[in-house]
């Protein structure tokens, strides 16, 4: 195998699937390739280095990393001196088995050693032999999470803790995350300070459970004092955090949501369903009468939030009026968008050995009900917003109306496309008055944009 050195340029491509986590981890990878004299590149045939960073939440995602596998084993056949390496959760969960089912994979590496990728490429390309790394760590260094590369659109992903404790049973995280840890506030503010300024607007605050964030996973404050230090970062526009579990959000972290406005006007708040029988099984933790409670209660404080969730369709065992009650609840909450998944069984977790597993055909047809149902639900919700006045950062550019659209998210979440010739804006906030509502989202006429 080729030594890796930086005298002559290098090129890595990354292909990343599923969550903010997985987002997070690759925009470290390319921080520390960076400083290793790599450029990213979009071509994976231009490459010296290609990552496949896997989620292992839902069963199509990991077939799909070896469908992946499959056409860069084509590039690596042309190009020997080529490193293929696996992370995420499939390479956490895995482990060798990768190297069995794909022998010209080079290094495989999970979710608790990103930080050490330098390393694993040093002694891939000395040994000339497969490295693998998976092993778990009982807390993060102050270090570890330091190499986090700011986004050209004026957004980046900051992880506040990684792991989760919750166990649902149909849930693989714990077993490929980990148990929760949480950063040091220091450690987290010292990484944003220096994301705004290279020039981030907006920064998200990520973890599996991320309002579990706190004292008793290690860390020195509380979710809610994070929040407000965070906000007080000179310079920063916007703060989110995703994803929240259900029972732990407090009256106190609802009430940051006034405290100031850097705080973006939208929750992500997963029920998975709307069945007491349902959830029992899932081991959510909580009824769907307390739901709906902390619900009401987000809406009475901030009538203007969004409020986003997920939902499983066909969880063994649910019957047509659990899948019922589940609409009846997103009828009720008025959910501004809902991702919905069909259930996948994935090996390991319990509810994949539940009894009652619910038909293929059946699944499939509560989820098209579910989408119905919600789908009129958001246009309604974005009807709303016609005539109203927004700010908005721009991500980037669309192929809505021949490529001439720029397109941005409002403190909501919502995505607003509008018409401008001028790439500049991106990463910028603009003013836009919403003249239109669709389906998934709004359009919108540009006034101006916002001077810092």
């Amino acid at each position: 195998m080729e030594v890796l050195s930086v005298e002559r340029q290098r090129y890595v491509y990354i292909e990343t699937f599923g969550c903010l986590m997985n987002e997070n981890d690759t925009s470290r990878m390319t921080g520390l390739l960076k400083e290793m004299a790599f450029k990213v590149t979009d071509s994976p045939s231009a490459a010296d280095l290609i990552i496949v960073n896997t989620c292992s939440v839902r069963d199509k995602a990991e077939h799909k990393l070896y469908s992946v596998l499959g056409r860069f084993k084509e590039i690596k056949q042309e190009k020997p001196g080529l490193i293929i390496g696996v992370a995420g959760c499939v390479a956490q969960r895995s482990g060798e088995a990768i190297f069995k089912r794909a022998p010209y994979v080079d290094i495989v590496f999970g979710t608790h050693n990103v930080h050490r990728l330098k390393e694993l490429l040093a002694d891939s390309s000395k040994a000339s032999c497969r490295v693998i790394a998976t092993g778990f760590r009982s807390s993060i260094d102050l270090d570890e999470y330091t190499h986090n590369e700011a986004a050209s659109n004026g957004k980046a992903f900051v992880a506040v803790m990684r792991g989760c404790d919750n166990y649902c049973s149909y849930c693989i995280v714990p077993y490929t995350r980990g148990r929760e840890v949480s950063r040091k506030s220091s450690a987290i503010l010292d990484e944003i300070e220096g994301l705004v300024k290279s020039g981030v607007k907006e920064v998200t605050l990520v973890g599996q459970n991320v309002n579990s964030y706190g004292v008793n996973s290690g860390a020195d404050v509380s979710f809610p004092e994070l929040l407000r230090k965070a906000t007080r970062v000179e310079g920063i526009r916007r703060l989110r955090f995703m994803t929240s579990h259900p029972k732990d959000i407090s009256d106190e972290l609802i009430e940051i949501f006034d405290e100031t406005p850097t705080l973006c006007r939208h929750l992500h708040l997963p029920v998975q369903s709307g069945s007491d029988a349902v959830l029992k099984k899932m081991r959510r933790g909580y009824t769907a009468a307390e739901y709906l409670e902390k619900a009401r209660r987000i809406r009475t404080r901030r009538p203007d939030i969004s409020l986003t969730s997920d939902v499983i369709a066909g969880f063994p065992g649910e019957t047509d009026a659990d899948f019922e009650a589940t609409l009846a609840l997103i009828r009720e909450i008025r959910f501004d968008n809902v991702f919905a998944f069909i259930y996948s069984p994935r090996p390991g977790t319990d509810a994949a050995s539940y009894k009652e597993q619910v038909p293929a055909q059946v699944k499939a047809a509560r989820l098209q009900r579910l989408f119905e149902v919600q789908r009129e639900i958001t246009e309604a919700r974005n009807r709303a917003l016609t005539g109203s006045v927004q700010s908005i950062l721009v991500e980037g550019r669309s192929g809505k109306s021949g490529g001439f659209d720029l397109f941005g998210r409002t403190s909501c979440g919502r995505i607003v496309h509008f018409l401008s010739p001028d790439d500049a804006l991106v990463g910028r906030e603009v003013i836009v008055t919403i003249t239109a509502a669709h389906a998934n989202s709004l359009r919108g006429g540009l006034i101006k944009a916002v001077t810092v």
